[in-house]
């Protein structure tokens, strides 16, 4: 018997399945991506998985007709190749994670009966978890107030670090591993204030622009710690009492689970615009800020930063259920 992981494309969809399937014991793992996206990055040299099926998918999405048409064609001819591999590694049940690596197992699943559960990453559902989100056994959506598995699989480490904020003593300004130049920019535009009042500044300013924007802090005579990519995400913001950050799904409940506060300022090129509604979600409880790039204003930091953060603060945990990775797990292996 086996359980099946499929989808990927990015890593926001390959951070799920990474998460959940280390807390899944004396099980044959598969893994069914794409030669496009992260995929191969991610779990090509993974042994966890006793297989791994690498198709060549790529997205309908931003294609022109006869570009989706062959995309499409692709998918189907692929999703006869899994469903003669689904019946042969005993398949009780295929996780998928959505985006197009996941198309050819999902159609395969759905062909031979097995259960397809889905994981939902964003607020703004994809398009291929849209379509199969009626054919599935079980839709898990940590956006979806009214369901009982309302889970996202954050790490036990932003749980662990949880704690009250109420003033502002430190920022962390984020705009990703890859950085954001408009955030760099603002950032950079509030420093000398942020310094004058005692405040903190961490400023993940992405790989590419790290130098040229630890020289503008050298210039303004401000002391900021100053990163690109990190593996100390977790205790940076474990540091800080307030953000200002992208809103893809991972930090977005990285952040609440640990209670920190933010100000979100979606990606403006994200797939479906997902990036504003996943903010939108907490902004509609009172329990974020949301701003595109160009309405970012230092008043509205500086009220912020001003004010107690305190409620918001307390509440953010209650959205998000801990152990998220090992409950999708069991629930997986409950199947046989």
């Amino acid at each position: 018997m086996s359980i099946v992981f499929t989808g990927g494309g990015t890593g926001g969809h390959l951070t799920i399945i990474a998460a959940v399937k280390e807390h899944i014991d004396n099980r044959d793992l598969i893994y069914i991506g794409s030669v496009s996206g992260q995929d191969r990055a991610w779990f090509e040299e993974d042994d966890d998985f006793k297989q791994r099926y690498f198709l060549n998918t790529q997205t309908v999405v931003n294609r022109g007709v006869l570009g989706k048409i062959k995309s499409l064609s692709v998918i189907l001819k692929e999703a006869f190749k899994i469903r003669k591999i689904l019946k042969s590694v005993d398949a009780k049940v295929v996780f998928s994670v959505g985006g197009y690596s996941a198309a050819p197992a999902s159609i395969a699943a759905k062909m031979l009966n097995i259960p397809l559960v889905i994981h939902e990453q964003n607020s703004h559902i994809g398009n291929l978890n849209r379509v199969f989100k009626p054919l599935s056994h079980r839709f898990i959506w940590a956006f979806d107030k009214e369901d009982s598995l309302r889970i996202y699989p954050v790490k036990e480490i932003f749980f662990n670090n949880y704690r009250v904020r109420g003033r502002v003593k430190s920022i962390l300004i984020s705009g990703g591993s890859q950085g954001s130049v408009a955030l760099n920019n603002f950032a950079l535009s509030i420093a000398k204030e942020l310094d004058s009042k005692g405040i903190k500044i961490y400023h993940q300013a992405g790989e590419k622009n790290l130098e040229k924007v630890k020289d503008e802090y050298e210039k303004l005579g401000v002391d900021a710690e100053v990163f690109g990519f990190t593996k100390e995400m977790p205790e940076i913001m474990k540091k800080a009492d307030f953000a200002i950050a992208r809103a893809g799904a991972s930090t977005l409940w990285e952040m609440t689970a640990t209670g920190l506060p933010a100000l979100y300022v979606p990606y403006p090129y994200a797939a479906n615009d997902h990036q504003y509604y996943n903010a939108k979600f907490l902004a509609e409880q009172n329990l974020a800020w949301l701003k595109r790039e160009n309405e970012l204003e230092k008043e509205l930091i500086f009220d912020i930063i001003d004010s107690d953060l305190t409620p918001i603060s307390k509440r953010l945990p209650e959205l998000i259920e801990p152990n998220g990775a090992k409950k999708i797990a069991k629930y997986l292996e409950n199947f046989n």
